[in-house]
């Protein structure tokens, strides 16, 4: 049987691999970190949450919902079909000297694709947002009070606990109630949404944040307010699936999650007390 050779791109692509050293990025301790996940990120105006940190080589990324930068009204959320902001737009972070920019959106991946799943339409919401390298040094991947994340996994399945940290500027700066704890509903669009109903449900502004299950695995993306099944519920889209549909989708072929420097506690009280003193240690 013949074999077919490599594509010469491929050989290079494997050279250059072998041979390049991988790059160690120090993370700022946690006690010093401005920029972490749950920061405020703003784009032309529009306020969400920032998720977990994502790295590609030297780059360093903060997540966000790919909404976030939509500029169609509220009803419109198929990623296939709704208007966004082009990459490149500056985005402020909080704790950040320097605006990032917005170098993936799943919505922008959908169109260019000619995508027409309609789950994947529906509920594939992330976005990345490169942190300037000034800034890479005032990052720490932890999510505040919980530590970790320890990975990408799933939520655990319907009536497993889960636990979020949201940062919506309507809370008013009241610290006690960005870490929340719930737990997960029904699936819906063929597991790429979760529903999941914590104690204060994420609300306008905490669109973007990030969701851990039981054992700090980081499983998924705050999207949508739902009605239902439950008033005050949410929609998480599944984060592994988001991150594999970007990596066969765009450039970022190789981009990963950064897990937590900080371990994981799945106790809320104690999320709410290490989110106080983490406040108090400039970890905002």
């Amino acid at each position: 049987m013949k074999k077919s050779a490599l594509p010469v791109s491929s050989i290079l692509a494997f050279l250059v691999s072998a041979v390049l050293p991988s790059v160690a990025i120090a993370w700022a301790p946690v006690g010093q970190a401005t920029v972490h996940p749950g920061v405020q990120v703003f784009t032309a105006g529009a306020q969400c949450t920032s998720n977990f940190v994502f790295e590609e080589g030297s780059e360093v990324f903060l997540g966000q919902a790919a909404h976030c930068s939509g500029t169609g009204g509220q009803t419109e959320t198929d990623g296939c079909t709704s208007a966004s902001l082009p990459l490149g737009t500056p985005v402020e972070i909080s704790g950040a000297s320097r605006p990032g920019t917005l170098v993936y959106n799943s919505w922008l991946a959908m169109q260019a694709d000619g995508e027409s799943d309609p789950d994947t339409c529906a509920y594939n919401d992330l976005a990345l947002i490169r942190v300037d390298p000034v800034d890479v040094g005032k990052v720490n991947p932890s999510v505040p009070g919980f530590g970790g994340p320890t990975g990408v996994g799933s939520s655990g399945g319907a009536g497993a606990t889960v636990y979020s940290y949201g940062n919506s500027e309507l809370r008013g700066g009241i610290s006690k109630l960005g870490p929340k704890q719930g737990v997960a509903a029904q699936e819906e669009g063929n597991g790429w949404s979760h529903g999941v109903v914590t104690l204060t449900p994420g609300i306008p502004g905490d669109s973007g944040s990030g969701f851990l299950s039981a054992s700090g695995a980081a499983f998924g993306v705050l999207s949508t307010l739902q009605l239902a099944p439950l008033a005050g519920s949410n929609g998480v889209g599944d984060l592994g699936r988001e991150l594999a549909y970007m990596r066969a989708h765009s450039a970022f072929t190789t981009a990963k999650l950064v897990p937590g420097t900080q371990p994981f506690k799945a106790n809320l009280v104690e999320a709410i007390i290490g989110s106080q003193e983490d406040k108090m240690l400039g970890f905002r």
